[in-house]
């Protein structure tokens, strides 16, 4: 048994053949998906997913994308979806400066508007701080929420890694969270393990360039880590650059159990037993 413990089936990308999604992750053994709210209307649609069907739970939560579209007062709206019963988790949730709104490019969706690509100097420090401050308003709101109803919570952190420790230390030994999606070193794995976290790994661990994370999921100790796809997104080889799958989650352990070499039964029931005590899925029925 598997668990896809990061999808995004709520996507439009699995609206035209969605059952037969469901019907492939069975037949390879994924058993349990975890469809991640990434806004409160996605989150919406993560737990009525979670509520039709048995093997399919919700987290609810904001991307820090998305902070820009958060209601003032949102944080009623996500605590009524967090204590959902098959809402096991709060997130995704923390940091992303990968494309800021004041440098070349700028960042998409309703940040953006705090700057553009035009901006120079001054301004540009000041918008992309300013992105940076709602972003961090937003990460401490639903940690708190969770330390509140005593879920974890999912780690989105890209580009963003000093300032995503330095908000999550004073939550230690209140809240644990994954770093999904994790694509750093041993050393940084190492280090947010250290504070109490976890570590879960995508199709990236597949890629030809990916040697870091390779050496990261080999060296990770057992009990500190999970799998997931991040679907639609980082299908794994053979498969790269298609439309990423909750089947797929055979394919990373598969690798994970290579590198680690252990067996690929070995390798389920470690993210088995790691997502088993890390997501609330005691508090579920049906």
């Amino acid at each position: 048994m598997l668990t896809d413990t990061h999808a995004h089936l709520d996507y439009p990308d699995f609206a035209d053949d969605f059952e037969e999604v469901l019907n492939r992750a069975d037949a390879a053994g994924v058993k349990r998906i975890l469809t991640i709210g990434t806004s409160l209307e996605s989150s919406r649609r993560a737990v009525a997913l979670a509520e039709k069907y048995s093997h399919v739970f919700a987290v609810a939560g904001i991307h820090p994308t998305c902070a820009g579209e958060a209601p003032e007062g949102f944080v009623d709206e996500l605590r009524a979806l967090a204590a959902h019963p098959r809402v096991v988790a709060i997130g995704e949730t923390g940091l992303d400066y990968h494309r800021l709104p004041g440098d070349p490019g700028g960042a998409s969706g309703p940040l953006a508007a705090l700057g553009a690509a035009t901006l120079e100097g001054t301004e540009a420090d000041l918008a992309n701080g300013a992105y940076k401050a709602a972003q961090a308003d937003i990460f401490r709101i639903q940690l708190d929420l969770a330390v509140e109803l005593g879920l974890n919570v999912v780690i989105h952190q890209r580009d963003a890694w000093s300032d995503t420790l330095e908000i999550l230390r004073p939550y230690t030994g209140r809240v644990r969270g994954v770093f999904h999606c994790f694509g750093g070193s041993p050393d940084q794995a190492a280090e947010v393990i250290a504070l109490g976290h976890l570590v879960s790994f995508t199709g990236i661990v597949t890629f030809k360039n990916a040697a870091m994370v390779i050496e990261t999921a080999a060296a990770v100790p057992a009990g500190k880590w999970m799998v997931e796809t991040d679907c639609p997104y980082l299908a794994p080889a053979p498969y790269r650059g298609g439309r990423c799958e909750p089947w797929h989650t055979r394919l990373v352990a598969e690798k994970i159990a290579e590198v680690r070499g252990i067996t690929l039964d070995e390798a389920a029931r470690e993210s088995e037993a790691t997502a088993g005590g890390f997501f609330a899925f005691g508090r579920c029925s049906g």
